[in-house]
């Protein structure tokens, strides 16, 4: 139930009609991953933190820097050299004292994905190396749980929400690992925190039932012109991922790979 103190803290977003005290519930019981915790993570993981989810599973690894300070929000200066999921941990109760943490230094990799992926009930990929992205994938499409796929590069960002069963994964969307790729690339703060909190509302309307999920679809932006599509995608009949969760008679659409 949700005490006199969650009740006036998110009344506001209980006006939202077919939310309500029903939806908030639903948020307070749910628990959510996010992987990593940086510049869309970081943002991912604060406004789920401020909208009420209960239970947080963050998966993180190295030190602050100066380099991470222009758009890792929770992150601090005065944290420099130190853990970055420690910072994360703290930021987070200061706005939500209530919030359960599972704080994990590491990144997400083939060893722990499987466990990181069974305590949530929504993950959410703000991994930047696909070598994480395509093992929270392979653990969300194994274990039917749902997976907000959002990344950003320099001006541009999209986003998709994955249905183990229902829509694409992200091995239908890059069957092979993209080349050349690092993780270090051109980044504004507000733009992988506007693609950040677009991830956020994905996981909230999964969790609580409100509105339509960006199932088979994809939503793609430059912000250097503020220019918005939304593309229709479909399942790759010989993904290796998974193509055992479509019968032979199901329809397959093939989908080319985003750029």
């Amino acid at each position: 139930m949700l005490s006199d103190e969650e009740k006036a803290t998110y009344q506001w977003q209980m006006w939202v009609p077919d939310f309500g005290e029903h939806g908030q519930q639903k948020l307070k019981d749910a628990s959510v991953m996010v992987s990593r915790v940086g510049g869309v993570g970081s943002v991912v993981a604060y406004e789920l933190a401020a909208a009420g989810v209960g239970k947080l599973v963050l998966a993180h690894a190295g030190n602050v820097k100066p380099s991470d300070l222009n758009r890792q929000l929770l992150m601090t200066h005065d944290w420099i050299g130190k853990p970055r999921i420690e910072s994360v941990r703290r930021r987070l109760l200061e706005l939500n004292p209530r919030l359960e943490i599972v704080a994990v230094g590491e990144n997400v990799n083939a060893d722990n994905a499987a466990d990181l992926v069974a305590q949530a009930d929504v993950v959410v990929d703000c991994a930047p190396l696909f070598e994480e992205r395509f093992a929270m994938n392979q653990q969300a499409v194994q274990q039917g749980k749902p997976l907000v796929e959002g990344a950003m590069y320099e001006m541009e960002a999209h986003l998709t929400t994955i249905l183990p069963g229902a829509t694409p994964c992200l091995r239908c969307l890059y069957p092979e690992l993209p080349q050349p790729w690092k993780r270090q690339f051109p980044v504004f703060g507000a733009v992988s925190g506007s693609v950040a909190c677009m991830a956020a509302m994905e996981a909230i309307k999964l969790v609580s039932g409100l509105g339509d999920p960006l199932a088979n679809r994809m939503l793609q932006m430059d912000l250097r012109d503020m220019s918005f599509r939304t593309l229709k995608i479909g399942r790759r009949e010989s993904c290796s991922t998974c193509r055992h969760l479509f019968t032979t008679d199901s329809q397959p659409t093939v989908t080319e790979s985003p750029q």
